[in-house]
């Protein structure tokens, strides 16, 4: 087996531009139309969605790969490091690597990716490891920097890496390719960078995380902003689909499957993205449609149904959802379900225990 990067014609890789063309018009048109929308939110709700984008990609990218993080934390450290207030509690060093990463990421976006970037990243994402012989630099061990998988006497290996000795040369050429290629459209050159970055795997671990931030990258500097686009979370709802992309792309340098691949799962992120921000407009007109009509107890239990985000209540708002939410007695709750049914708030379906209340925005 001859991987990508012991081929003849590595790192030259070659894909079909037409494949890419109509996908990169889709990402360029709803960039335009979701930058716009967001000059719609006020303050509050944009920093709402840049805690929220971001402490989901934090969370999900790491899933990914098998760590799991607590998403409140990861908030209030992604708070703390954009010097906003925060309930100062304990986080472990994952969940604030992790989000030093993706606030340096969110914030230089425009710069260009350097070595002490990339190693700057390593650092944040590894902070507190022991098991590592390399922190904050690239890979130096003797043995073969493998993907495996299967039993110990029988491991499928679905992708080795250059071996460690290459990683300076290799860096080198992408970073050198990464900073030059700027003219290329945004979904080729972002899934062109991750493909190209993972085949080296210049560091011990991390190196999935780092890659997707890679792209994430690319995005922003496209269109000139923080993307907010939820890949890592797209990603992570199908990784067996990520994988399988990744390792047949390991194979080749002709990659025309894997950008389409990689394409599509941006313009569904985007789309995630999209909904969250209609979403915020739509509950900033809501209440501004509500005001002076609600009594504490409605708009604390409105509140409450926003805060659950496009998805809402699993299932819509029950009585006993109401109940629970303002501390009230069951015929005052009754009758400001009811209220809020007649007042348009909220719309009422099925009957007696099945009775549920859906936002109306």
């Amino acid at each position: 087996m001859m991987w990508n990067w012991q081929q003849n014609d590595w790192p030259d890789f070659r894909y079909n531009a037409s494949a890419l063309r109509q996908p990169e018009s889709v990402f360029l048109r709803e960039s335009g139309v979701m930058l716009g929308s967001v000059q719609h939110l006020n303050p509050n709700d944009f920093e709402k969605l840049k805690i929220e984008v971001i402490s989901t990609e934090a969370l999900k990218t790491s899933a990914i790969e098998g760590e799991f993080l607590n998403r409140n934390s990861l908030q209030s450290s992604i708070r703390r490091h954009f010097g906003l207030h925060t309930d100062n509690r304990r986080i472990s060093p994952g969940e604030e690597g992790i989000a030093e990463m993706m606030v340096d990421l969110y914030t230089h976006f425009d710069a260009p990716l350097t070595r002490k970037t990339l190693c700057g990243w390593h650092a944040m994402l590894t902070q507190g490891r022991r098991d590592l012989k390399d922190i904050g630099s690239y890979r130096t061990h003797p043995e073969p920097m493998q993907v495996i998988s299967g039993a110990l006497h029988e491991p499928r290996i679905h992708f080795e890496a250059p071996p460690s000795e290459r990683m300076n040369t290799e860096m080198n050429m992408f970073l050198h390719w990464f900073n030059g290629s700027h003219t290329l459209p945004a979904l080729t050159r972002s899934g062109m960078a991750h493909l190209y970055f993972v085949s080296i795997h210049p560091f011990e671990d991390g190196n999935g995380r780092i890659g997707r931030a890679i792209s994430e990258k690319v995005l922003s500097q496209c269109i000139g902003n923080p993307s907010l686009i939820a890949l890592a979370d797209r990603i992570e709802s199908n990784r067996k689909a990520y994988y399988s992309a990744l390792e047949a792309a390991n194979k080749q340098n002709e990659i025309t499957a894997w950008l389409v691949y990689f394409a599509n799962e941006i313009l569904e992120a985007q789309r995630t993205t999209q909904v969250r921000i209609q979403f915020l407009i739509s509950k900033t007109k809501f209440f501004d449609r509500m005001r002076g009509k609600l009594n504490p107890r409605q708009e604390k239990a409105l509140i409450k149904m926003f805060s659950k985000g496009p998805e809402g209540f699993t299932g819509g708002l029950s009585a006993e959802n109401y109940l629970a939410i303002t501390r009230t007695s069951r015929a005052t709750a009754t009758r400001d379900l009811t209220e809020l049914v007649q007042l348009g708030a909220l719309r009422r379906t099925g009957q007696l225990k099945s009775t549920r209340y859906w936002l109306v925005t």
